[in-house]
């Protein structure tokens, strides 16, 4: 008899999962593969918006739906299946319930009310546990990274974009910009839009460019939240951030310490936060430790006297610069992109 080839399952499983961004917020993108002793697929499914169906929900549904038996089976899932009873009934018991032989999980839930206890229930049943490699946890928490900063930290994950020059300008003394980089990167940013529960940006930027900061160059099932710091009451009443689609929130006077911003966002459900702003407010999240992630976008042109990417405090000398490691560098259409972490 064949064996299941689990690492092709996983794949699947996660490529499943990746098919959930911009659906599931504030729940975590799930992906589940239900194989046959000998290999076959019998059923697949990720999770759906927050209040339906988990991933292992739907992997059960289109197993029914093919006509399958799934007694015996081993489910292979991104994310350990939860435990305790939100909006849904725990998973965990609908696999049991089931019949399903064996679990093989890519990375444990930080969530506390799961953190281990999805595991152990299954174990209990009688059900087969096993965890993935380390590289395979590493993709499934990337998939989720915000989740896991939202679960472990009680604040979103902070990815800061911004689009530069080859000398590191991001618009022109007057503030002019569109557009420094090319069609695909747009695109590629609004994919990175996506992702995020909300969108972060200042009054400063709403009045220079009047941006949308929405999602409309790529598909997505859900736009992101999009917030606007406007300490002064700034805000024109026609700018266009405050027209469809989407929800808009601007935070007025008092409200702009960013830590206690970020764990009030924490608490509202935002996983990922997206910020574009100019170079006064993203200094302040880069001063503060803030930004966990930088996204640049570098085009190959010189701007020569221009604006930017942030305002930074000085520094004393050069062993307080702020180091950052580089985690991808992906050419673009003719623009290349940049993601660097805190060292």
């Amino acid at each position: 008899m064949p064996v299941p080839d689990i690492d092709a399952a996983l794949r699947r499983a996660l490529s499943l999962a990746a098919q959930a961004i911009g659906l599931t917020d504030p729940n975590p993108r799930v992906g589940c593969v239900l194989l046959a002793a000998d290999g076959r697929e019998l059923g697949a499914g990720h999770t759906q918006p927050a209040g339906q169906a988990h991933a292992e929900v739907m992997a059960l549904r289109d197993a029914a739906a093919r006509g399958h038996d799934v007694r015996g089976a081993i489910a292979i899932v991104t994310l350990e299946p939860c435990s305790h009873h939100g909006r849904t009934p725990p998973c965990c018991d609908a696999l049991i319930a089931a019949g399903i032989a064996g679990v093989v999980v890519a990375v444990q839930d930080p969530n506390p009310q799961v953190a281990g206890q999805g595991i152990a229930r299954l174990r209990a049943a009688g059900i087969a546990v096993e965890l993935a490699d380390a590289s395979t946890a590493d993709v499934a928490r990337e998939l989720n990274i915000g989740f896991f900063s939202r679960m472990q930290r009680a604040r979103p994950f902070v990815r800061l974009k911004s689009a530069i020059s080859l000398d590191g300008r991001t618009a022109l003394p007057d503030g002019r910009s569109q557009w420094i980089t090319g069609e695909a990167a747009r695109t590629d940013g609004h994919a990175w839009r996506r992702r995020a529960g909300a969108v972060l940006t200042g009054i400063g930027t709403v009045l220079a460019d009047d941006p949308r900061l929405d999602v409309r160059l790529v598909p997505t099932a859900r736009q992101p939240l999009r917030i606007v710091l406007d300490p002064q009451q700034r805000m024109p009443a026609d700018a266009r951030i405050l027209q469809p689609p989407g929800e808009t929130r601007v935070i007025g006077p008092g409200r702009a310490d960013l830590p206690a911003l970020l764990a009030e966002l924490g608490s509202q459900g935002i996983n990922e936060l997206h910020v574009e702003a100019g170079p006064t407010l993203s200094g302040a999240f880069l001063d503060a430790g803030l930004v966990d992630e930088l996204l640049v976008y570098q085009a190959p042109l010189l701007i020569g006297e221009g604006r930017p990417l942030a305002t930074l405090s000085p520094l004393a000398g050069l062993d307080h610069a702020r180091r950052w490691r580089v985690v991808e560098a992906l050419p673009v259409g003719a623009d290349l992109r940049l993601r660097l972490r805190p060292t």
